[in-house]
């Protein structure tokens, strides 16, 4: 039942003949209620789904207590004591500590699949994207194809590789990958990264309807690649077919699971169509009964950022206030919780920012964003995810009259990087337009 628990985490993917995660879980818990690793991997992908905090709920504080305890009873091996150490590392916000623990565990078990994920997880939420590439890298040679879930190595390390702007390396792993085996929806992932970093919008179309059937049933991760789906669209400015993924897709398995990568698309893509100016209002109200639940989380710096674009495009003033009223007294809080530490300088001005810009008040809204825009990355997420902060400067900087020129710059930083990007000559041409 581990075995099962790892390989459906591994593989973004509930298997209905197990019942699931959940089921999975369950069993193991009841076959041994004192089996240390199982509490480690069941309370540990709770805490990596982030959908919940222990400052907030007891039951999993208590999880993580009881793991502890087994392992201060029980005669573990050196690597149980890491992983139990990771977790309540982790558990405490300390995401830094509880890499270098499972770091720790792959170089004497460099096939420790759970220790890897976990910290290919954790360096994603931290914006880690050197350690997220190399932490593959280093394991990559003690596998060998023969050995089960080998392939999705491939995805892992090609991710890692887009994330440090290696595109041709990571399209190159990635159809390794699906080479290996079509139905891994993480290189699949990856390869619509690879198209939206190099603005190959129609590629990028053409290749999520081709493999749509690979990677759809992949319940964990498919709502996220419908997400990039929708991105393509936006791109073109075709709104209404990424309405409609929005709808068919992203906000029926949001509203039907609850999990936090579903939520966040969900808020993304409204908040990036309404920046476009697409009314989005009854939209983000219905998603706000998904997110109002995680307004006092932190759970993630990122999480909070896209709940508050929610309770902004809904209106909804009182989600809004306790939102920022409990993060700044989170803030404040003492500690080596390593989001916490973010939030003072650099969570409360982003939201600051959208509330600025939400009130009209785009020059404030510059201020506010353009002397952090190097470290967005810090937030955690990916380039894509993150690109819609530095849409955000950029629609701030066109709308302010004091920040016209900067809005310009932006652009042509923008088109450099990314060339021939609809979008950016969308954004460009409106640019020149209010100039002239």
């Amino acid at each position: 039942m581990y075995d099962a628990i790892l390989t459906q985490y591994v593989t973004w993917r509930n298997d209905k003949t197990l019942g699931g995660i959940d089921e999975c879980i369950s069993r193991v818990q009841k076959i041994d209620p004192n089996f240390v690793m199982g509490h480690v991997i069941s309370t540990g992908l709770e805490l990596v789904g982030t959908g919940s905090s222990v400052l907030l709920n007891e039951r999993l504080a208590s999880a993580v207590r009881r793991t502890m305890e087994l392992a201060e009873i029980q005669n573990l091996t050196p690597r149980e004591k890491l992983h139990v150490s990771a977790v309540e590392m982790f558990s405490k916000g300390c995401l830094p500590k509880a890499c270098d623990l499972w770091e720790e565990i792959l170089l004497e078990h460099p096939t420790d699949l759970l220790a890897l994920k976990f910290a290919h997880d954790s360096y994603f939420y931290m914006g880690y994207q050197v350690q997220m590439r190399d932490s593959v890298a280093r394991v990559l040679p003690h596998w060998k194809p023969s050995m089960p879930l080998y392939s999705y190595l491939k995805g892992l390390y090609s991710f890692g590789l887009l994330e440090t702007r290696l595109y041709d390396q990571a399209e190159k792993v990635a159809k390794e990958g699906l080479a290996l085996n079509p139905g891994d929806a993480w290189s699949v992932h990856s390869m619509a990264h690879v198209h939206e970093m190099r603005a190959e919008i129609d590629k990028g179309l053409k290749f999520m309807e081709d493999t749509e059937k690979n990677w759809n049933a992949c319940d964990m991760l498919a709502c996220h690649n419908y997400w990039h789906w929708a991105l393509y669209f936006i791109e073109k400015g075709e709104y209404e077919s990424a309405l409609g993924i929005y709808d068919g897709q992203v906000a029926t398995r949001c509203l039907s699971s609850g999990a936090m990568l579903d939520t966040v698309d969900a808020c993304s893509l409204l908040y990036r169509l309404g920046l476009e100016g697409v009314a989005v209002k009854e939209r983000s109200r219905e998603l706000m009964r998904v997110t109002e639940s995680h307004t006092e989380d932190h759970a993630l710096i990122f999480n909070d950022l896209h709940f508050l674009m929610t309770s902004l495009g809904a209106g909804e003033e009182g989600a809004t206030r306790q939102l920022l009223e409990s993060l700044r007294e989170q803030a404040e809080t003492p500690g080596v919780n390593h989001q916490l530490q973010l939030a003072k300088d650099l969570a409360l001005p982003m939201c600051q920012a959208l509330m600025e810009y939400d009130q009209g008040n785009y020059g404030q809204a510059v201020e506010l964003l353009r002397p952090i825009r190097y470290r967005f990355c810090q937030i955690g997420g990916s380039d894509a995810q993150r690109d819609l902060l530095s849409q955000l400067l950029i629609h701030a900087a066109m709308k302010s009259e004091s920040h016209q020129r900067l809005a310009r710059c932006l652009l042509a930083e923008r088109d450099a990087a990314r060339p021939n990007s609809p979008l950016t000559d969308r954004l460009i041409q409106r640019a020149n337009a209010l100039h002239a």
